[in-house]
């Protein structure tokens, strides 16, 4: 028995495309003022921040590119193949990030120790 087909109507789908790609320039316009602001006032944690910033931008960038997949699906199997792909480089993604972010962490804890 094969799966029946998603019957969506290509009107549907271009809006659909359109409102991704707004929601992404709005994302892209929040991330710049962001990283500007982080960049506009020095802390200890400055380099923290940029680099949690960035991966947030990865992570927001990795869903919009999801749901354009998404948009374009014809079957149920299909959008479930696609949801456990992007689950595990989530997954994989956010493990990177934690070990980067504990390794910056742990780096500036050594820096701010004092010196006896």
């Amino acid at each position: 028995m094969s799966e029946p087909k998603l019957e969506v109507p290509a009107e549907l789908r271009d809006m659909a495309e359109k409102t991704i790609d707004q929601a992404e320039r709005a994302f892209g316009m929040f991330f710049e003022a962001a990283s500007k602001s982080v960049a506009a006032i020095p802390t200890p944690g400055t380099e923290i921040s940029k680099q949690a910033l960035s991966f947030t931008e990865q992570n927001v960038k990795a869903a919009f590119e999801h749901a354009r997949k998404l948009v374009h699906v014809t079957d149920l199997q299909q959008a479930m193949q696609i949801q456990s792909e992007f689950l595990r480089s989530q997954f994989t993604s956010a493990g990177e990030h934690m070990r980067q972010i504990t390794g910056e962490v742990m780096s500036a804890a050594k820096d701010m120790k004092p010196k006896f």
